[in-house]
C-alpha cells in the first residue's frame, strides 16, 4: 500500500468548511501512535450552540466558559522501582516554568510564524492590523513551530499549549487523536528532526482577548515547562468566517464591508437635505487594537463573558460613552468647547481611541455620530461586523409612553418648557451581527446599539444589542431597550392643547412624524443604502399600524388617537429652501389648501428658531402672526424670509432650524399644528492628491478652503487622517478672513497598499461642519 493511502484527513480538513478552505495537504495522525497524550480528548465547550433563525449559523453560550484546565499526567514507567525514582506522575501545571526533570523533552524555541504576510495571519484575514504579534480568529487553526534541544519522538513525546489571559484561568490545548468541531486541541503538522510544526486550535466560543502562549512537555524521560516568554502573546478575535462562530455571516461581500473596510460615510441634517462625511475607521491601525482590548478591560468584562458577542456589544455601547464608567467619549451639546474639540471637526476613530487608551480619560467631545463611527471601529476590530447607522427625524420619547409629546397654550403657541420630548434632525447608532441563542427563533442577524448616552438600561448608559425584527414589528417585550428604539424610528408625534381649566386634551396625531430614511453605507461603494424597511414597514401601511398597536399593548400605554373633529378641511404642508449654503437669506413657505365649500379665515403663527440637531432648540429669534383668508378650493401661500443676519449671530455647529406654525381656523374650530426642520449647507474642502501612491514612498495631498462668509474665521484648525495612509494629525492656520482662501499642503507616506481615503475638515470660532476626502489607490512597493 502507498504511503499516500495509508495517510489519514488532516485535523485541518476535519474543522467546519470555513476552515478547512483548501488549506494544507493530508499529514499523518502522528497522534494516533502516541498511546494517551495528556488527554484523551479536548474538554467541550459547552453544547453545540442552538441555530435559531435556521441560518446553519451557531452560537456560544451567553456565558462564554470555555476554558478547560484538565489536570495532565503522563504514563508510568518502572512500576516496581523505588517511588523516590519515578519522574513520571507530574501535574504540568503545578511544574514551574523552566524546570526540568531529569531527560525531558527540552524546548529551544518557540516561533509563533506572526508575519503579517504569513499564512497564519493572511488566512485569519487579520494582515491588514500594524500590528508584529499573531493576530488569529477563535475556531481556526493556526500554525506554531517548536524547535528541541533533542530529536522529536513522534510515539513517546508529548506537547501542550497553554494559553493565560491577563486574570483568566490558563486553558491546556493537548494533543488530540479526534478534532472536536469548534474545540481546542492542537495536532502535529510536521516533524523534521527537532522542528515540529503544530497545528493549534482555539474553542469558537473562546474568549476574545490578549493571550499569553507557552508549552509544555512530557516523555517518559521527564516533564518540562518552557520559561514565560513575553513575546509569546496572542491576539484572539471573533471568527465572522466561522460557522461555529456567534457571528458568523455567511457573505463575502458583506464581510468586506461589515468587518474589514476601514472607510465609511455617515450621514447628517434632515430627511429633505441629506448631507454625508467621510470617516476614518482605522481599526486596523497601529495601536487600535490595544485601545479596544483596554477598553473592554476598563468596562469591567471578566474573561469568561469576552465569548459571548452579547456581552461584549452591551459593554461596548456602555463604555464609549463616559457616562458611569469614564468611558472614551464625553459627550457634548453645547456651542461652545474650549477645553476640546469640537465634534464636527473629528474625521475618524484613531485619534480619539488612542488618546484614550494613553491618558485613561474620557476624549472631550463627541455626539451621536461620533459615538457610532468609534462604536463601529471597536465592533470591526475585535471582528464582529458592524456598521454605522443614520436614522433621520429621530424620537427621543423621556418618558417612556412611546410617543412623541409637543404642547400649546390655548391660542396653540408652543409652550417651550412643557415639551422635553424631542425629534432630532437625525440620529446615529450601529448595528451589529450575531445570533442570538437568549431569545425565541428568529431574532438572529441584525442587532441595533447606541452608545450615545440618552436613558439608562438597568441603571446603565448603554442600549441593546435589540433585535431589528423586534423594533420592526413592535415587540417591546424583547430585550435589550426596544421599546426605546422602537420609539426612535416608530412612534407618533402628538400634539396637545391647554384648555381653560389647565388640563391637556389630544388635538392632532401625525402618524409619520419619526423615522425617516435610516440611511446606511451601501456594501462596495459610496453610495447611501436606505434600510428603513428593516426597521418599520411602510408608513401608514397595516403591518405599521399593528406593530404600533402592539408596542402599545405591551407596553401597557394606549395608542395614540385624537379626538375627532366636526371638521378638518384645511390642510397645511411646509415647504423650504433646499442646499441654501451658510451666507445666504432663506425662503420658507407655508402652503394653505381649503377643501370645503366656504371661505375660512385663520390666525396664524410661524416661529423660526435655531436648533441643536438633536432636537433642542433655542428660543425663537423670529416670529410672525397672519390672518389669513381662503376661499374655497384655494390654495393660499404665506411666506417668510430669513435674512442671514438674522439667523448669523445665532447659529450652531449643525446650521440646522425649526418653523413652528400653528392656528385655528375661525369658522369651525380646526387646529393646525406643523414642525418643520432645514439645514443650511456648508462649503466643502476641496482635495487633491498629487503623484503616484506607492506604500513607503511619500507624496503630498492639496487641501484649499475658501470662506464662504463676509466675517474672519478665528482661530481655523484643519484635522487630517486616512487608515493606511496618514496617522490622525492637525494643521493650525490661524485666521481666515472675509472670503478669503487658504492652501495647505501635507505631506504623508502610505503604509499599506489597495484603496484608501484621504480625509479632512476645517473647524473655527464662525464655522465648521466643513470637510471633504479624496480616495487614493495604493500600490505595493
Amino acid at each position: 500500500m502507498s504511503r499516500s493511502t495509508e495517510r489519514k484527513k488532516s485535523w485541518w480538513e476535519k474543522c467546519c468548511p470555513c476552515c478547512a478552505s483548501n488549506r494544507g495537504e493530508d499529514t499523518e495522525d502522528y497522534v494516533s501512535s502516541t498511546g494517551g497524550g495528556f488527554i484523551d480528548r479536548p474538554g467541550r465547550p459547552t453544547d453545540r450552540p442552538r441555530d435559531p433563525d435556521g441560518s446553519g449559523r451557531g452560537t456560544g453560550s451567553e456565558t462564554g466558559t470555555d476554558t478547560v484546565t484538565d489536570t495532565v499526567t503522563g504514563p508510568r514507567t518502572g512500576e516496581g522501582r523505588d517511588r523516590s525514582d519515578r519522574n513520571t506522575d507530574i501535574n504540568l501545571d503545578d511544574l514551574p516554568s523552566g524546570e526540568i526533570s531529569r531527560t525531558a523533552l527540552q524546548i529551544q524555541s518557540v516561533d509563533l510564524l506572526k508575519s503579517r504576510n504569513g499564512e497564519n495571519r493572511q488566512s485569519h484575514h487579520t494582515d491588514q492590523y500594524e500590528y508584529e504579534d499573531l493576530i488569529v480568529r477563535r475556531g481556526k487553526p493556526f500554525k506554531i513551530s517548536i524547535t528541541f534541544k533533542r530529536s522529536f519522538n513522534i510515539k513517546s513525546d508529548q506537547i501542550a499549549v497553554i494559553l493565560q489571559m491577563a486574570n483568566g484561568q490558563p486553558i491546556t490545548l493537548p494533543l488530540i487523536k479526534e478534532f472536536d468541531e469548534g474545540g481546542w486541541g492542537c495536532q502535529v503538522s510536521d516533524v523534521s528532526g527537532q522542528k515540529v510544526m503544530l497545528w493549534v486550535n482555539t474553542s469558537a466560543q473562546a474568549p476574545v482577548g490578549k493571550y499569553q502562549l507557552s508549552v509544555r512537555t512530557q516523555c517518559p524521560g521527564g516533564s518540562y515547562a518552557h520559561p514565560t516568554d513575553s513575546s509569546l502573546k496572542v491576539y484572539l478575535l471573533f471568527n465572522p468566517w466561522c460557522r461555529m462562530d456567534a457571528v458568523f455571516m455567511d457573505n463575502e461581500a458583506w464581510l468586506q464591508e461589515y468587518v474589514l473596510n476601514e472607510n465609511g460615510r455617515i450621514y447628517y441634517g434632515t430627511e429633505y437635505q441629506i448631507g454625508e462625511r467621510s470617516w476614518s475607521y482605522g481599526q486596523f491601525d497601529k495601536g487600535v487594537l490595544d485601545a479596544v482590548m483596554y477598553i473592554l478591560d476598563r468596562g469591567g468584562l471578566s474573561p469568561t463573558s469576552r465569548g459571548d458577542p452579547i456581552s461584549v456589544t452591551r459593554v461596548i455601547s456602555a463604555m464609549v460613552n463616559s457616562m458611569d464608567d469614564n468611558g472614551v467619549i464625553a459627550g457634548s451639546w453645547a456651542d461652545d468647547y474650549p477645553d476640546g474639540v469640537n465634534p464636527v471637526a473629528w474625521v475618524g476613530s484613531v485619534d480619539i481611541l488612542l488618546r484614550f487608551h494613553q491618558t485613561g480619560s474620557s476624549v472631550k467631545y463627541g455626539q451621536c455620530w461620533v459615538f457610532a463611527g468609534v462604536t463601529t471601529t471597536v465592533l470591526r476590530c475585535l471582528g464582529i461586523p458592524g456598521r454605522t447607522i443614520t436614522n433621520f427625524a429621530s424620537a427621543h420619547d423621556t418618558d417612556g409612553n412611546l410617543t412623541f409629546d409637543v404642547y400649546f397654550d390655548e391660542n396653540m403657541k408652543p409652550l417651550e418648557d412643557k415639551n422635553s420630548d424631542s425629534v432630532w434632525n437625525y440620529h446615529c447608532w450601529n448595528d451589529c451581527w450575531m445570533t442570538r441563542p437568549d431569545l425565541p427563533p428568529g431574532y438572529s442577524g441584525w442587532q441595533a446599539i447606541d452608545a450615545t448616552p440618552q436613558e439608562t438600561s438597568s441603571g446603565t448608559y448603554c442600549c441593546g444589542p435589540c433585535p431589528l425584527l423586534a423594533i420592526k414589528n413592535g415587540l417591546v417585550n424583547i430585550k435589550y431597550d426596544t421599546p426605546f428604539l422602537f420609539s426612535e424610528v416608530n412612534s407618533d408625534k402628538v400634539f396637545y392643547q391647554r384648555m381653560a381649566n389647565g388640563q391637556f386634551k389630544k388635538v392632532h396625531v401625525e402618524e409619520r412624524a419619526v423615522g425617516h430614511c435610516i440611511s446606511t453605507k451601501a456594501v462596495g461603494s459610496y453610495a447611501r443604502e436606505d434600510i428603513t424597511y428593516l426597521y418599520k414597514y411602510p408608513e401608514g401601511s397595516a403591518e405599521e399600524r399593528n406593530s404600533v398597536r402592539t408596542a402599545a399593548q405591551y407596553g401597557n400605554k394606549p395608542m395614540a388617537v385624537a379626538e375627532p373633529l366636526q371638521t378638518e378641511d384645511i390642510v397645511m404642508t411646509v415647504e423650504s429652501q433646499d442646499g441654501v449654503l451658510t451666507g445666504s437669506d432663506i425662503n420658507v413657505r407655508v402652503l394653505l389648501n381649503n377643501r370645503s365649500s366656504s371661505r375660512r379665515s385663520l390666525s396664524l403663527t410661524m416661529s423660526v428658531a435655531v436648533m441643536y440637531y438633536n432636537g433642542v432648540c433655542k428660543e425663537s429669534f423670529k416670529n410672525d402672526t397672519r390672518n389669513v383668508s381662503i376661499n374655497p378650493g384655494e390654495t393660499k401661500s404665506v411666506g417668510m424670509l430669513v435674512s442671514y443676519n438674522e439667523y448669523r449671530t445665532h447659529l450652531l455647529d449643525q446650521a440646522a432650524m425649526m418653523l413652528t406654525v400653528s392656528g385655528i381656523v375661525q369658522e369651525t374650530g380646526q387646529k393646525l399644528a406643523k414642525q418643520h426642520t432645514f439645514r443650511i449647507r456648508t462649503p466643502d474642502l476641496d482635495i487633491k492628491v498629487h503623484g503616484e501612491a506607492v506604500v513607503g514612498q511619500q507624496i503630498t495631498a492639496t487641501i484649499v478652503f475658501q470662506n464662504p462668509l463676509e466675517i474672519v474665521l478665528h482661530n481655523a484648525v484643519f484635522h487630517v487622517e486616512g487608515p493606511g495612509l496618514q496617522r490622525p494629525k492637525t494643521v493650525p492656520v490661524g485666521d481666515i478672513g472675509p472670503r478669503k482662501t487658504v492652501s495647505i499642503q501635507e505631506n504623508f507616506t502610505p503604509q499599506r497598499p489597495g484603496p484608501r481615503q484621504f480625509i479632512a475638515s476645517l473647524e473655527s470660532n464662525e464655522l465648521s461642519q466643513v470637510h471633504g476626502s479624496t480616495e487614493v489607490v495604493v500600490r505595493s512597493s
